[in-house]
């Protein structure tokens, strides 16, 4: 049995993106190249054995968001799409994507940015955001993936 969990986001995000910001979010979507500073999410600590067979803690940057390809276990395709609008001023982004548990936090710091570009229809009156859905692979059922207080609420 695997820990697997369909990612699906449907966002409109405020034109008011830097190019900076613009980079790295094309990178994490596996649509552009890695930008030569991470700002949204820093850091990608990860535990590597050194030559002496010590745990060292080093930082291995990946996208987060970059799957195109068949999806292992939600069956269809893993995809990304973020297009600037027709109005000139918003981008829309699409995403569809397989994540296990264990990238729920440094995904988290990805979803939770969005969240604060995110077009006010997507915003409800308690402040939450509305991002998109997630499902356990082997579920008919969606959960909302939101954004709450700045944190992801996770399934």
């Amino acid at each position: 049995m695997a820990d697997i969990y369909e990612l699906s986001i449907a966002l409109n995000l405020r034109g008011a993106l830097s190019d900076e910001e613009l980079a790295e979010l094309q990178w994490h979507l596996g649509v552009g190249p890695k930008p030569e500073s991470l700002r949204i999410v820093p850091a990608f600590p990860v535990v590597e054995e050194n030559g002496h067979g010590e745990p060292v803690m080093v930082d291995d940057p990946v996208p987060l968001l970059g799957e195109h390809t068949e999806a292992w276990k939600i069956d269809g395709a893993l995809v990304s799409v973020l297009q600037r609008a027709e109005d000139g001023h918003t981008w829309v982004l699409t995403v569809r994507q397989e994540i296990h548990p264990d990238e729920f936090d440094r995904t988290g710091e990805l979803l939770s940015w969005l969240a604060t570009k995110a077009d006010d229809r997507h915003r409800a009156s308690t402040g939450t955001v509305r991002l998109g859905w997630t499902r356990f692979y082997e579920s008919d059922h969606f959960d909302p993936l939101v954004v709450r207080d700045g944190e992801v609420v996770w399934p």
